[in-house]
């Protein structure tokens, strides 16, 4: 199938599913509101959300997410005040009229997809809630955002925290970044090297670092995935990124090790065309080396 004709078919679904969910009305779900506003109203769920963390899950600018929080505010459904830690951080919250209004909206959301269902044989309906799920977890892939950031940054700090407490708790040795051959983030700086930090819905879910010095191969380092969005091909996007930029930088080799109890990097390691190799470093964590070739002289 052509890029054209897989263009075609998501424009065609987007057009069947906006319009049997009804989200082209203006009064979504027999409410008197359009589908934007009721979507805000779910969001801000049950015990507020800040405004920023709204914008970014629901993907809107400012000036329109401001627009829907006046018109919500002035119905008496939600309240936008500063945060008590931090007086610059706005935090919606539902009003009591505004739960009411939420608990409706989930009742006809109920009733929509029932609706959906209904008239499909047992067979069908298992299809098309397989398919659902298979869609969600490939738009959410999808949504999944790459940033080079200064391995100071809040959220790479965050990340190297996980993944040094998921370590440790895997390793039978333990893990301890100061008895690594990286014990900070430092060397994951430019011009050296880079840092680069996956962000879901504008929250840091994985990280991978990249060495590069001077007249050596590249490194792939401090390579982590949350285990929220593990199965959506982010180890490999990562892979596939920090390839692209060593080859960028005339890199012609890229190397990494790993612990014999990660066996899942191993494998992804092995299946995204890295081999074996002997210890090229005295890691304390490592038992396996791995090389690929990458660039001009890849595959020759």
């Amino acid at each position: 199938m052509t890029e054209s004709e897989q263009t075609g078919l998501v424009r065609h679904f987007s057009r069947t599913v906006t319009g049997r969910l009804g989200v082209l009305q203006d009064r979504y779900l027999g409410r008197d509101r359009p589908f934007g506003e009721a979507r805000l109203l779910w969001e801000a769920g049950e015990d507020g959300r800040d405004v920023r963390v709204l914008r970014e899950r629901l993907g809107l600018d400012s000036g329109y997410l401001s627009r829907m929080l006046r018109a919500l505010t002035a119905e008496g459904l939600v309240t936008v005040e500063p945060a008590e830690h931090d007086r610059r951080v706005r935090t919606v919250r539902l009003t009591a009229a505004g739960r009411a209004e939420r608990a409706a909206l989930d009742e006809r959301s109920d009733a929509l997809a029932g609706s959906l269902l209904r008239p499909l044989n047992p067979a069908q309906r298992s299809r098309l809630v397989a398919a659902m799920g298979e869609v969600d977890r490939l738009l959410t892939a999808a949504t999944v955002t790459l940033d080079a950031v200064d391995p100071d940054h809040p959220h790479a700090r965050h990340c190297l925290r996980s993944y040094y407490a998921e370590l440790a708790a895997v390793l039978a040795t333990g893990f301890d970044p100061g008895r690594s051959l990286l014990p900070d983030a430092a060397p994951l700086r430019p011009p050296r090297g880079l840092f680069l930090v996956a962000r879901l819905h504008g929250e840091p879910v994985g990280c991978a670092g990249l060495k590069l010095p001077p007249g050596a191969p590249a490194e792939i380092k401090r390579m982590w995935v949350s285990p929220q969005v593990r199965g959506l091909g982010l180890g490999r996007r990562f892979l596939t990124e920090l390839e692209e930029r060593a080859a960028a930088h005339g890199r012609e080799l890229l190397r990494l090790d790993t612990s014999a109890e990660l066996a899942a990097a191993g494998g992804l390691y092995r299946s995204y065309g890295f081999e074996e190799v002997p210890a090229f470093n005295d890691e304390p964590y490592a038992h396996h080396w791995f090389e690929k070739r990458i660039g001009p002289t890849a595959g020759r």
